[in-house]
């Protein structure tokens, strides 16, 4: 096993998931629920930066439901994220050749 090879290796995975990373802040992501008279908008870091909701959606006298849509739309956002998150890490440590516990 060689160890500086190996080193580099972590070097140019750490160098390539900062710039996945970077890209990722800069995408956008949404979700909609209620056939989509709510929308949740959102950053790659998980930011809210926009909740849309229909009038018609509005009910006073059922607000639960619509703070459940709610929250199933943000839900689903984040779900958005980290599934994206995960595939794009993933595409970086697989293949690399490192040992086990190494893969980050």
């Amino acid at each position: 096993m060689d160890i500086q090879k190996i080193m580099k290796q972590v070097q140019q995975m750490q160098s390539q998931m900062q710039k996945s990373q970077a890209e990722l802040t800069k995408r956008t992501f949404e979700s909609s629920v209620a056939g989509g008279k709510i929308s949740i908008i959102a950053n790659g870091q998980g930011d809210i930066t926009a909740i849309k909701i229909a009038p018609e959606i509005v009910d006073p006298n059922d607000v639960e439901m619509l703070q459940d849509l709610i929250l199933s739309a943000v839900q689903q956002v984040q779900k958005q994220i980290k599934d994206t998150q995960a595939t794009e890490m993933g595409k970086l440590t697989g293949g690399m050749g490192l040992p086990q516990g190494l893969g980050l």
